[in-house]
């Protein structure tokens, strides 16, 4: 018996994440990481794009952030009371680089962080409503488990990605088009008073890569502001992989909230919660706080560790320039490909990020233009990818990362993986099993009837 099959006896699917059993690539069991590469237990070697869905930017079992980790275990374990000087000394850098940061609390994942940003902005307002974007993932919380990678029939309406989810949680989410400033007016015009919060990824990666007009954040804030709502930035994926400040600081846009997760420990489970300290003095951390925060293991020596170091060699190295100039170089050589090969297709991203959507221009502005994408284009090349050692996830939508530790020869093997994967697509036709292949939507709660 495999591994593989061993998992699935004692493991529900045989993994412990709703998007890691791969179709198609359900016999994988990875044995080994280093760099931009990942290894198998039959031998095979990948060189890795997909990157754990973000958090390795400077790469697999980082030299630097391996012995920062070996040394704080060496030397602290962890107490559960009061704190330590590495908490500390983080949360000064993550308000020293982050405009929107005045205090921050820990967590170890970032759905975590979103779900203390959306208690806290009810806590504060004494609102109800919470608006969130088709096309944006802030984690598993009911609150915001819905629309996400939606069928088309279900765009428009509640699609919650769970069933399990109680109807009035979904009544108390508003679902709205990203992209769409009029949209924000319209429901702040309708229901402002009762808005207690807006969520929003300032780029929808959890689907790609849907790039925001500047007039699109700056409503968000402006209709917070004279609102009374609270703006939360859910900079899980963005916060570090694309600047030190966050995109916040690129946009020039400062949210309330700021949720931060993934690249921060380079792959260490850490995320952070961080805004405005008027707010943030509001959790229980603070003695005699009326929202209740706690985790056993926030702050936890080892991953606070891999933080440190992760943001000291952010700080220290060309990390942003090394992987701007290959995710330039990726998405530009992968759009003259396509059009060699005459396949309609958008290459699309930002700084580390790329991705392709086989359907026609111009790039997309919300989910709804990503409609027309070729899914069996999209999963069928990305299974014969791994035929030629490059993996990128065969799941529909999903972007792709460069790191750190990718090279231009790895580019090199990318792009001329990609040419015969495609090509190959083309020939044979695309795959014919494409049931689990977009995930994150559709379960039957009977709510499908709500309008968002």
């Amino acid at each position: 018996m495999t591994l593989a099959e061993r998992a699935r006896r004692v493991i529900p699917g045989g993994v412990n994440s709703g998007q890691r059993s791969i179709p198609g690539l359900t016999g994988l069991v990875v044995a080994r990481t280093a760099g931009s590469r990942f290894w198998d237990t039959e031998g095979r070697e990948f060189t890795d794009y997909h990157a754990a869905f973000g958090p390795p930017l400077l790469g697999h079992n980082d030299p630097d952030v391996a012995a920062a980790v070996a040394e704080a275990g060496g030397r602290l374990g962890l107490t559960g009371v009061a704190v330590t000087e590495g908490e500390v000394l983080l949360a000064e850098q993550l308000a020293e680089l982050i405009p929107s940061v005045e205090q921050v609390l820990l967590t170890s994942t970032g759905s975590e962080a979103t779900f203390h940003a959306l208690r806290l902005a009810r806590a504060v307002t004494g609102r109800r409503l919470v608006v969130k974007f088709q096309g944006c993932y802030h984690g598993w919380h009911d609150a915001v488990s819905l629309n996400v990678i939606s069928a088309p029939d279900r765009v428009g309406r509640h699609d919650p990605t769970s069933t399990g989810i109680l109807p009035e949680v979904l009544d108390a989410t508003l679902v709205l088009r990203f992209n769409d400033p009029a949209a924000v007016r319209q429901a702040f015009a309708e229901h402002g008073a009762d808005i207690a919060a807006v969520i929003v990824e300032p780029i929808p990666h959890n689907v790609g890569a849907l790039l925001p007009t500047g007039e699109f954040l700056r409503t968000l804030r402006e209709e917070c502001t004279a609102a009374g709502s609270v703006l939360v930035f859910d900079e899980v994926i963005t916060g570090f992989r694309h600047a030190l400040g966050g995109y916040q600081s690129l946009a020039g846009v400062v949210p309330d909230l700021t949720a931060l997760g993934k690249a921060i420990g380079n792959g260490a489970p850490i995320g952070a919660l961080g805004g405005r300290a008027d707010l943030m003095q509001h959790f229980s951390s603070r003695p005699g706080g009326p929202v209740f925060f706690a985790g056993t293991y926030n702050g936890h020596p080892a991953p606070v560790a891999a933080a440190l170091a992760t943001l000291r060699k952010l700080r220290e190295q060309p990390v942003h320039e090394h992987v701007f100039r290959l995710g330039d170089r990726v998405r530009t050589e992968l759009d003259a490909l396509y059009r060699r090969l005459g396949v309609p297709a958008v290459v699309t991203g930002f700084g580390s990020v790329f991705v392709s959507y086989f359907m026609p221009g111009p790039a997309p502005l919300s989910y709804d233009d990503l409609l027309a994408n070729d899914t069996a284009l999209f999963v069928g090349y990305r299974r014969h990818l791994v035929e030629h050692g490059v993996f990128e996830l065969p799941l529909n939508l999903k972007r792709s990362h460069l790191s750190y530790a990718h090279t231009d020869a790895d580019v090199d093997r990318l792009l001329e993986a990609t040419d015969a994967a495609v090509t190959r697509t083309l020939r044979d036709g695309g795959p014919s099993d494409l049931a689990h292949t977009s995930t994150m939507g559709g379960a039957a709660t009977g709510t499908g009837a709500h309008r968002c």
